[in-house]
């Protein structure tokens, strides 16, 4: 997949900046060229998808990066070379903080703007598109605008449960450098649906995923399909945000909005496809590091095709105790192996133990390479098949206790973990879904958005607890934003 920075220029996207810088950088084409032809908006869609696997992006920060490190999932050496110990302790006003920060604001607005610049340009070029890709295109430039955006909303914003009257953050649908408005939590909410709506009535016509044959598998499976197309940009749709994807996103931003029977409905819609069976225990234990399905591929809804984000990922997983690095025993005790947890294929699969001259300590393998021999390409995992059974889960308790632990023990028993008993406390099965979303979204990002939408308590380390606030969950706007924004 080429992967470019479409706009024709280079784009600030904080208010600060005033004017279009006039530079063409070699990486970047006209717009008028790219615009000109069908493969012109293809490589402006697929320019999306790579901007995403950037380290301020889900190469590092929304990954395994700040995201987890906020979710106390980590231990920092004393020398804290990549200076996260600041951003663990919530210290916001810390320089290395607001550095990364700032990043992942002008990076996500980076991709909304490049969505804008493509959506501005489709319905006028229409009668350059072959078969459904007018629709492919469009639909998945509006379910990126709006994927980006929601991830700015749970960084930026209070949560929908805390106030959705707050203050929420810029919904940007013009390839402007005009300063957008600044909407309310519960509005920004709204045209996050709005986009996603209108995507997924788009992808509803157009896009392969739906086909009855479409299998999906891995790479060089013998029943896969997802290679089968002759086009390219047809081919791999769980690698973009398919359908499918798109109702996953839906589920969640229902679910942020407490709209619990709309979240059910999409996600149910994942479920009930059948497109995305659980990975085998022989694909996720197999001994053969080429054969071993560490990612759950087939799993995946929605997945960032990234291999050229290896190093980024490895710089701070993967450098023994100069970077992040896992307690032995904490990280025993979230995947509670000393009681059910003892056979969890995730505490066996993703963790390797390693020692230093500080002591022993755990290797995240995740995201662990064999060059490129893998069962799967380097994959940043976007949506899971997991966690529409916990939003299934989550959302059916009130009406239904026991088809929600249905749903999560369905999780469980596919990880080899046996089933959790009924229990009709709600407090009792919040617990028990926050500790498995832990083990199941490690170094993946997921974690501290669900204990933000919880307003919850997030577990510290050696037993501590972290209050839930404002104060920890919503990000301070970057300084340019609000002094040139007027915000």
């Amino acid at each position: 997949m080429k992967q470019y920075l479409i706009s024709i220029i280079t784009i600030c996207l904080l208010a600060s900046c005033s004017k279009w810088l006039d530079v063409t950088p070699a990486s970047e084409v006209s717009k008028d060229a790219l615009f000109s032809t069908e493969d012109g908006f293809k490589e402006a869609i697929n320019g999306l998808y790579g901007r995403l696997t950037k380290a301020d992006l889900f190469g590092r920060e929304l990954t395994v990066g700040s995201l987890d490190a906020l979710a106390q999932n980590y231990i920092v050496d004393i020398n804290d070379p990549w200076a996260y110990g600041p951003t663990m302790r919530f210290n916001y006003k810390d320089q290395n903080f607001m550095n990364r920060r700032d990043e992942m604001w002008k990076g996500l607005y980076n991709v909304v703007a490049n969505a804008n610049l493509i959506l501005e340009n489709v319905d006028a070029k229409k009668n350059l598109f072959t078969g459904s890709n007018y629709q492919l295109v469009k639909g998945e430039a509006l379910a990126m605008r709006a994927f980006c955006h929601f991830d700015a909303l749970r960084l930026f914003a209070e949560s929908y449960a805390v106030n959705k009257n707050g203050t929420g953050i810029p919904y940007v649908t013009k390839f402007s450098n005009a300063t957008p408005e600044l909407h309310k939590v519960e509005d920004a909410l709204n045209l996050v649906i709005k986009d996603l709506l209108e995507a997924k009535e788009l992808l509803r016509a157009a896009d392969p995923i739906l086909n009855p044959g479409y299998k999906v598998g891995y790479p060089n499976g013998d029943t896969t399909t997802e290679a089968d197309a002759p086009d390219l940009f047809t081919q791999e749709r769980r690698h973009r945000l398919n359908y499918y994807a798109v109702c996953g996103e839906l589920a969640r931003v229902y679910l942020s909005k407490g709209d619990q029977d709309q979240a059910l409905s999409h996600a149910l819609e994942v479920i009930n496809s059948n497109k995305f069976p659980f990975t085998k225990a022989t694909d996720f234990l197999n001994p053969d590091d080429e054969k071993k399905d560490r990612i759950l591929y087939k799993e995946l809804v929605f997945g960032i095709y990234a291999n050229n984000a290896n190093g980024t990922i490895r710089d701070v997983i993967d450098n023994g105790v100069t970077a992040l690095y896992v307690s032995p025993a904490e990280c025993r005790n979230i995947y509670e192996v000393g009681g059910v947890g003892a056979e969890d294929y995730r505490f066996k699969q993703w963790f390797e133990d390693r020692s230093s001259s500080s002591g022993s300590y755990l290797r995240v393998m995740k995201y662990a390479r064999d060059g490129d021999r893998n069962q799967h390409p380097l994959m940043l995992p976007a949506i899971r098949l997991s966690e529409m059974y916990y939003i299934a889960a989550e959302c059916t308790f009130d009406r239904n206790p026991a088809a929600a632990w249905e749903y999560f023990n369905t999780v469980r028993l596919n990880r080899g973990i046996g089933v959790r008993l009924n229990d009709p406390s709600k407090t009792v099965f919040m617990t028990e879904l926050k500790k498995e979303a832990r083990k199941e979204f490690f170094s993946e990002g997921q974690m501290f958005y669900m204990y933000k939408r919880l307003n919850a308590n997030i577990p510290g380390p050696s037993g501590s607890t972290i209050s839930g606030s404002n104060a920890i969950y919503v990000f301070p706007f970057p300084d340019d934003e609000i002094a040139y924004g007027n915000r």
